[in-house]
Order: structure tokens, then sequence, then C-alpha cells
């Protein structure tokens, strides 16, 4: 089973872009669960341009789904997580300015700080996963940290998908094939959308979640949420 995790920020940016609470992203959070999410994504940043520290601590409570929170590991972002108890913690590299997550980690550069975090969050009882490219060498030194899970960064994928999509699968075939042989669970997410998610959830093996926002959100505008999500889960699980 892959689990569709839907990432919310977007719905929170377009209530921050006019203040007060319109959209409520509480209630579309709920909503995205009513309809089939099987978990919810949070990206905090510094700044708060998209969803904030206040949300994660107001919709918690009222999820009955994963909460899995992404973010850069600095001293406020790790007061949240310990706080708030996701499932999961997602750990990107980003820089505070950074417009999106564009690159996954050079663990090894920041092995002692990474394990740490991981051995942190599991006193916590809460799973780590580590957004990383598809260097085999890299994700094995993921593998070293602890963590459980790496999340495999597809937005160089999505550039190749529709100019050679068997040569924008091949390294992440390879790399998560080595993560599963290392003992790691395998997510991935960034730009799948309609079109190349269905090639790239039969292609990979061993995948246990997709985290996708923008691509989503963006459809909903098109489709509506509910069948919006119904359409990005019939790619993921293709009727029978």
């Amino acid at each position: 089973m892959i689990n569709l995790s839907v990432n919310v920020n977007k719905i929170a940016t377009i209530r921050n872009s006019r203040g007060g609470n319109i959209p409520n992203v509480r209630q579309v959070t709920l909503d995205c669960e009513r309809f089939g999410a099987q978990g919810i994504t949070m990206h905090p940043r510094p700044d708060g341009r998209h969803i904030r520290y206040g949300d994660v601590y107001e919709i918690k409570p009222f999820l009955r789904t994963e909460l899995n929170i992404e973010g850069f590991p600095d001293d406020n972002f790790i007061d949240l997580v310990t706080s708030v108890q996701p499932a999961q913690v997602t750990l990107v590299p980003d820089a505070p300015e950074a417009l999106t997550s564009d690159h996954g980690w050079d663990v090894k550069a920041h092995f002692e700080r990474l394990t740490e975090l991981v051995a942190l969050f599991a006193s916590k009882n809460i799973r780590t996963s580590l957004f990383v490219d598809t260097d085999l060498s890299n994700i094995e030194w993921a593998a070293k940290t602890g963590a459980s899970r790496i999340e495999l960064y597809t937005g160089p994928y999505a550039l190749l998908f529709e100019k050679d999509n068997t040569s924008a699968i091949a390294p992440y075939i390879r790399a998560a094939q080595y993560a599963k042989f290392l003992g790691m669970g395998v997510n991935a997410g960034h730009d799948l959308n309609l079109d190349n998610l269905s090639f790239f959830v039969t292609n990979i093996p061993f995948l246990e979640e997709v985290s996708i926002g923008h691509a989503l959100i963006s459809d909903a505008l098109f489709f509506g949420l509910e069948k919006t999500i119904s359409m990005y889960k019939a790619q993921i699980h293709p009727p029978q």
C-alpha cells in the first residue's frame, strides 16, 4: 500500500495572501482526510509564508491520519516537532530563503547532526525521513544515521519525464532498491502530478508514501478537492 500524503501548505498560502481565515486551513485539512488522503504533510518555514507553527499546533489534535512535518531542523523546528510529536518528521536541507525544496541532504557532511536528530526523534516515537537525491553513496550514509526512511527528491524525475521517462525513472529504481537493501523505507515527493505519478509508482519498488501539494491543490481549482484526491489515488492504486 502506497499512502498519499497531501501537503496543505498552498491552502495556507492563499489564506496568508489576504489575512483572516479564508480558506479555513483546519477545515480544508480535515476535508482532505475525509476525501481519502492517508496522511497530511505540513512544511512550516521561518518566514511563515505557508503553513505556520500555530497551524500545526491547532490542527494536529483533530487529525485521524498520519501527520508528516517537513522542515529544516533549526531549534524552533526541533521544538515544534518534539512538542507536537507527529508520526513522521522529514528533514530537508533548505536555507530559510529557499523558494521550495530543490535538493537533498549531503548526509556525509551533516552526518553527526542528523544522527543526533534521528535519535532525539526516535526517543519521542517519531519516525524520521531524510530528504535525499538518488546518489547511492549518500543513501548509504542516510541509513547509517538510523533514519527509518528516505524521501526521494523527484524534481529531476519530473523535469525529464516527458522527454525520456525511462531515463527519468532509472536512478530512482536503483535508489529505492538500495534503500530497501539497507533496511530503509522509501517515500517520494516534489513535482509529482497527474501526468507523471502513475508511471513513477508503477516502477518504483518498495514505495510507501508520496507527498504531493502544489500540483494537487492546483488541480483542485479545476476539479474540486474531493474529485482531485480521488484522481490522485487512482493514479497510485488503479481500479481493478
